[in-house]
């Protein structure tokens, strides 16, 4: 046996002897995993890291700012506003379609082939 190991088994089980494992949250509940087999095993890490940060990759970001105008569109009533915001929902869609463009340029293959269920699982 790795004397390593040997030492953080020691350690963990001083810790949980001494209670220091009581207060995390989550406490005698399962856990919970997520699914990720929609994300290519090279994608994994880095959507595993952005998830928790709370980031969302700048395409994602256009495409909720997208849905949000929609959203405000449907529901105004006020027409200088609606162009205005049908405006600014041009400019989202302009920028968009811009980036996607250089990723097709820059060929990256994993993105395009699983670009549907990555949009799916943001929304």
């Amino acid at each position: 046996m790795d004397i390593f190991f040997s030492m953080a088994e020691e350690k963990i089980k001083k810790a949980v002897q001494d209670g220091e494992f009581d207060q995390l949250p989550g406490k005698g509940k399962p856990l919970e995993f997520e699914n990720l087999s929609h994300v290519p095993p090279e994608l994994r890490a880095s959507y595993k890291i952005l998830k928790n940060a709370g980031i969302l990759p700048e395409e994602m970001q256009l495409k909720k700012d997208m849905i949000d105008l929609e959203d405000l569109i449907a529901c105004c009533h006020d027409e200088e506003r609606k162009a205005t915001l049908k405006k600014k929902w041009n400019e989202k869609m302009l920028q968009f379609n811009t980036l996607m463009e250089k990723r097709k340029i820059a060929g990256s293959s994993a993105f395009m082939s699983y670009q549907d269920k990555i949009y799916r699982k943001f929304r």
